[in-house]
């Protein structure tokens, strides 16, 4: 069993830069892939970016790519995503997830979810 944290959420104005944090407790962080979604009302939950238990492996949707960066510390047993340049597009609620490595299915266990708001 996996229990996610998402935190670093907030109200920043067009322009600004923000770090969310995930952290894990439970199971072996080593194996884990973790994922950063974002979720806006009406819309469907999307994934941004997927990074591999070693860190080394990291994965990208197109319209992120470049503006977000996720990174991970395995002896804090959390990812983080790096959001710079931030517009009111981007507000919405950011979702953690993950799933053990050999899992080439959905994710497993999610975290609780911060929101992020960015005004103009």
């Amino acid at each position: 069993q996996v229990l996610l944290a998402a935190s670093g959420g907030g109200l920043v104005q067009a322009g600004a830069s923000l770090r969310l944090s995930c952290i894990a407790y439970g199971s072996s962080f080593n194996i884990l892939v973790v994922g950063w979604f974002r979720e806006v009302p009406g819309k469907e939950r999307e994934l941004i970016a997927a990074i591999g238990p070693g860190g080394g492996g990291t994965y990208y949707t197109d319209s992120w790519q470049g503006r977000f960066t996720i990174s991970r510390d395995n002896a804090k047993s959390t990812v983080y995503l790096q959001m710079n340049t931030l517009g009111p597009e981007d507000t919405a609620v950011y979702y953690c997830a993950a799933k053990e490595y050999s899992n080439r299915g959905n994710y497993d266990y999610w975290g609780q979810g911060t929101q992020v708001t960015v005004s103009a």
